[in-house]
């Protein structure tokens, strides 16, 4: 068995990724040498490709947009986050920005971290 440190290379990244899927295939308890093992290639892999591999929070308008289709919802389903059709408008095509209240209300209608609406979001001329 290879002793695992941190992964510094691609090289290191790939037999991680490599070993990985070996160990999910024996399906190992996690309380054996194998398990623990997975385990640790699991947070090495992420720690990985959180530095090297970073994503970037999306537009809260996008992810406004790509959940209400992931929903089947239409702009008219956004009205009692929103307010008002014509409000709903403005914010899709970015001429408004989202309030406090707005935030709150879309982040409960359509499950999104708040994290991601609280981000400015690209704005358009009004």
């Amino acid at each position: 068995m290879r002793r695992w440190l941190l992964l510094e290379s691609k090289k290191d990244y790939e037999a991680a990724l490599t070993r990985v899927d070996q160990l999910l295939d024996m399906n190992p308890d996690k309380k054996t040498s194998e398990g623990k093992e997975l385990k640790l290639l699991l947070l090495l892999i992420e720690q990985y490709e959180d530095e090297h591999f970073p994503i970037d929070i999306p537009d809260p308008v996008d992810a406004i947009k790509v959940r209400m289709e992931d929903l089947g919802f239409t702009p008219a389903d956004l009205v009692p986050a929103i307010g008002d059709k014509g409000t709903v408008s403005k914010v899709l095509a970015r001429k408004v920005s989202l309030s406090l209240r707005m935030i709150r209300n879309l982040s409960t209608l359509l499950h999104l971290p708040a994290e991601i609406l609280i981000k400015e979001a690209k704005r358009n001329a009004a």
